[in-house]
């Protein structure tokens, strides 16, 4: 049974803030690209790549913000504050950092090209060491082992994937030379690549941080069995699940069958998940407060849509619609990343004390996330208008562009509130 009251600290130290600070400037360069890309789409400037500023875009949003979150918060956790103060993590992280940026100035000006192409390769490898050297410390300290088992099963699954999705990348150059380029072989390499990446490494990443806390309320102990039911549906599924991303091909209908049983394998361990936690609904409640607790609402509800959608996509019919109306692709990635991802890392990250959420960051937070309601709602708004024939809304491309407006101004309020934040000389606690 959980305690009522935990009135013990968490058994880790706060990140470096210098990390934590430059993960939001990531998610600030990230805002600000996404919203001048829409003012591209209202027709009013020429003379710029599109693409090239869109693959600036995706690539900061993966490999600098995503992965920055994901990695200070998995070496604080997971590692005693001695192993994740090590100077290694230190390397690891700035090392990236220089190359998120030399993509950052690379993919506007080139698109993929010789320079793009090596930050990102550099990048990959960073990737490989990061997960050696992380594994390896989490095993010399026995993290596998003790209370943390099934919480650190999802992190360990989340690695592999990390891991697994670089093949997408490493098979573009073959596909590329041997003049495949554009053809459908091409694009499903990009398909695996993201597939394995927020489907895979951020979502069980999400997943593990998520059952850490559960185990620190007692909620979930590593005699409980049915938890690693939960993992193993979750994991077995993603596998196979990649096949969604092909359905556009039009491939053969055992495809679309294996597919959709991954989709409802996915669909399951969600309900079997909630129906567990479900009689601790009060309780896990009371433990979130403010912005804390609507982050972990609205993640939820984004990656529980985003299980809905993955399943509906089986259907040969909506395969192909969502491939001919955009707007629902866009729409449905910035749910998962922003909406599922983000928010969880954010809420994550306030409720252990990381980030300011009060007086200007709370406005905007409250900016960011009413910015991202209303831009998804305009989103799959004109794509289901293209869907029944009704054509384009009445100036969609610029009330899209002045909804987004506040999406960086929000992260910006964010960003500025945390220069005057004070980490706590101790971990928080636990309790409400």
């Amino acid at each position: 049974m959980p305690q009522s009251t935990l009135s013990n600290s968490l058994s880790c130290a706060f990140p470096k803030k210098s990390w934590v600070m430059v993960a939001l400037a990531q998610l600030v360069v990230v805002a600000v690209l996404g919203l001048f890309l829409r003012y591209l789409q209202m027709g009013t400037l020429t003379g710029i790549n599109f693409k090239f500023l869109l693959h600036a875009h995706s690539h900061v949003a993966l490999l600098g913000w995503l992965y920055s979150a994901a990695f200070l918060t998995l070496v604080t956790v997971y590692l005693p504050p001695a192993i994740a103060s090590k100077r290694v993590y230190g390397w690891q992280f700035w090392l990236s950092q220089g190359a998120v940026v030399g993509m950052l100035v690379s993919f506007p000006v080139q698109g993929y090209a010789a320079a793009s192409i090596t930050f990102s390769t550099l990048h990959i490898l960073l990737s490989y060491w990061f997960i050696y050297q992380f594994l390896k410390d989490a095993k010399a300290t026995g993290v596998q082992e003790g209370r943390h088992q099934t919480s650190f099963a999802f992190v360990r699954a989340a690695l592999f994937f990390l891991a697994l999705s670089s093949l997408g990348p490493w098979a573009m150059g073959p596909i590329m030379a041997t003049g495949h380029s554009g053809e459908p072989l091409y694009y499903n390499a990009i398909y695996f690549y993201l597939h394995f990446q927020y489907n895979g490494w951020f979502t069980f990443a999400v997943l593990g941080l998520l059952f850490w806390w559960l185990e620190h309320l007692g909620i979930v102990t590593p005699q409980q069995k049915r938890f690693k039911f939960v993992f193993h549906l979750f994991f077995w599924a993603c596998l196979p699940a990649y096949l969604l991303s092909v359905l556009w091909v039009k491939p053969a209908m055992w495809v679309y069958w294996v597919g959709g049983v991954a989709g409802a394998l996915q669909v399951a361990a969600g309900l079997l998940l909630l129906s567990f936690l479900w009689p601790q609904r009060s309780f896990l409640l009371s433990q979130l407060k403010g912005w804390p607790r609507a982050f972990f609402l609205l993640s939820m509800t984004a990656l529980a849509l985003k299980l809905t959608m993955q399943l509906v996509t089986a259907f040969p019919y909506m395969a192909q619609l969502a491939f001919q109306v955009r707007h629902f692709i866009i729409g449905y990635l910035h749910l998962v990343l922003i909406g599922g991802i983000s928010f969880f890392f954010m809420g994550f990250m306030a409720r252990m004390g990381w980030l300011a959420i009060k007086g200007w960051a709370g406005w905007g937070l409250g900016l960011f996330v009413a910015a991202f309601i209303l831009s998804e709602g305009l989103l799959f708004l004109q794509g289901i208008f293209f869907w029944l024939g009704l054509g384009a809304i009445d100036r969609y491309a610029l009330w899209l562009f002045l909804v987004s407006v506040f999406l960086p101004v929000g992260v910006l309020l964010l960003f500025a509130a945390q220069r005057k934040h004070a980490y706590h000389k101790k971990p928080p606690v636990m309790d409400s």
